[in-house]
């Protein structure tokens, strides 16, 4: 079966229209109730995180469930009752035993008070288990501000390669397709912050940076198709031809994108705690990627020539430079 993509371009720009407004009403939601577009974790705004897990080889230890508005309570108690708080599973026997909190720089004995505090409440800790995490307002900025700049060079490079490789309409489209992976990752983890409490760490930055190498990949598969075509048929409607491109590589997209989303959700289900959220990043980017390169990037393309009414093909940098001198 052929898929028409061009004939039905509004409804996809609709899709990712919707989605994308979500989000942003969401990052303005956030923005106005903690004064950023995402929850921050602790990797950029600084401060304590503690997890511990109570002791189940003591007698009646974990026998009750933890109450997670008991530990609030304590938190509270000692001026914290804005802190993240989480109920964690035991990895080994597979209940909730474990407590996180995230919350402001503690001393070495308030960090002992507060845990003293808990055991009393909720039962005694296993200390082999227990971890804390210590990290500075001043290192977490500079980690939010490296990681920007990595994710804006990547984004100029890209340009460059795309602009060099085929025309800057390809190159710009390619861009607008990233800029909307990115921005729905970003959306849905903003509404994941305001209904779950979601933060994001360092690991996000890394995950909004592979986004975007396997969203131009698919891109470039599909943009190489339609050059190719267009060499051998420039007088063939642009349409038609971004519909062949798509659906010759339609298989060999559907198929990467399964296989590399199969890994993550592996990763995503049993691969811990701390890379639970950076599998999820990228389990909705790389599947936004492969829905822009497939119905964005290529009907933007076909929109754009359609209205120039210029369907050549393009040429890169060495076909220019090899192409034979007119000497009339």
């Amino acid at each position: 079966m052929k898929l028409s993509i061009s004939k039905s371009r509004s409804l996809w720009w609709t899709v990712s229209a919707i989605v994308i407004l979500a989000g942003i009403i969401s990052m303005v939601i956030s923005w106005q109730q903690i004064g950023s577009p995402l929850r921050p974790g602790l990797d950029f705004v600084g401060g304590t995180r503690l997890q511990f897990e109570r002791d189940c080889t003591k007698p009646n230890n974990c026998d009750k469930p933890i109450d997670i508005n008991v530990v609030r309570e304590v938190a509270q108690e000692r001026g914290l009752g804005d802190s993240s708080i989480q109920v964690v599973t035991d990895k080994e026997t597979g209940k909730e035993n474990g407590i996180l909190l995230r919350t402001k720089n503690l001393t070495p004995e308030q960090r002992s008070e507060l845990q003293n505090a808990l055991s009393e409440k909720i039962g005694a800790f296993d200390q082999q288990k227990n971890q804390i995490d210590t990290v500075g307002p001043t290192l977490g900025q500079e980690l939010l501000k490296s990681g920007l700049i990595a994710l804006l060079v990547s984004f100029i490079g890209i340009v460059i390669y795309m602009a060099i490789r085929f025309q800057w309409d390809y190159a710009v489209f390619a861009i607008v397709a990233l800029f909307h992976d990115v921005l729905i990752t970003v959306g849905i983890f903003s509404i994941l912050g305001l209904t779950l409490r979601t933060e994001v760490d360092s690991l996000f930055i890394v995950a909004l940076l592979t986004i975007t190498g396997f969203s131009v990949n698919d891109t470039v598969v599909i943009y190489d198709r339609i050059r190719e075509t267009l060499k051998t048929n420039p007088n063939r409607p642009i349409a038609d031809i971004v519909d062949d491109a798509v659906n010759q590589t339609l298989t060999r997209s559907i198929n990467t994108s399964l296989t590399v989303l199969l890994t993550l959700f592996a990763i995503f289900l049993f691969g811990g705690e701390t890379l639970k959220n950076f599998a999820l990043a990228l389990i909705i980017g790389f599947a936004a990627g492969a829905y822009s390169s497939i119905f964005i990037a290529s009907t933007l393309l076909v929109w754009w020539r359609e209205r120039r009414g210029k369907p050549t093909p393009p040429q890169s940098v060495t076909e220019s430079i090899d192409a034979p001198a007119d000497n009339s």
